[in-house]
């Protein structure tokens, strides 16, 4: 099965996968509300991003829309949706079943956006044989063998830092290429695997910093002088 990458071989660039999400997410609350066609101007906004970066982005997709219509709503989900992969069935594993692991494993969003969650493994004794969202925790000595039967071809690590690692190598041993990262660890892999990583406090971090600044902090301070 092919890597959810496969955009970016297709000569789409890197910043644009990045955006198609963020359409796509609009576009699903648009059709939600009936609303059948949108223009530019309007998904822009509704994407956070300007009009012009949003027709250039989707002409990668091949996708124009129509002089004083716009874009066809329901398509364009089309579009994005094949152009991302998901219009198939990706097998999740969540592996760390702590208090993250166990609200992935909750969330309800991922099945309706072509994701499904497929197996949840963790190390503690006292977590394994639980039943969570429908799902048995199985051991992680059972890591490969998981992954295999179960067909899964994205790996979420949701594991302490210092075992983090460890399992990426193991999860790439046995053939996944797709890894979504939360553990506060910066992860070596081949440069054949792609690696997402979301770090929370560092986002936080970045906030306090823009606070700072409309607060008057510091920074500030140094840029009036």
């Amino acid at each position: 099965m092919k890597s959810p990458s496969q955009p970016r071989d297709r000569g789409i660039p890197e910043a644009t996968v990045a955006r198609l999400p963020l359409y796509l997410r609009a576009l699903h609350g648009m059709a939600e509300r009936g609303i059948a066609t949108v223009s530019s101007e309007d998904l822009a906004v509704a994407a956070g991003v300007n009009s012009a970066k949003l027709r250039k982005d989707l002409s990668h997709l091949g996708s124009y829309g129509t002089r004083g219509v716009g874009y066809d709503v329901e398509y364009l989900v089309y579009q994005i949706s094949r152009e991302l992969g998901l219009t198939q069935d990706w097998a999740v594993a969540i592996v760390g079943v702590g208090n993250l692991g166990r609200a992935l494993a909750n969330y309800g969003g991922f099945v309706s956006r072509g994701f499904r969650v497929a197996a949840l493994v963790d190390a503690d004794p006292e977590v394994v044989g639980d039943t969570i969202a429908g799902l048995n925790v199985e051991h992680i000595d059972e890591l490969e063998a998981v992954i295999k039967r179960r067909g899964v071809s994205i790996v979420v690590l949701a594991t302490p830092a210092a075992a983090a690692q460890e399992v990426c190598d193991r999860v790439i041993s046995v053939g996944v290429t797709s890894i979504l990262n939360f553990a506060p660890v910066v992860l070596s892999v081949p440069d054949s695997v792609d690696v997402r990583k979301v770090d929370l406090s560092i986002e936080l971090q970045i906030l306090a910093f823009h606070e700072q600044r409309k607060a008057g902090g510091p920074l500030m301070a140094v840029d009036s002088q």
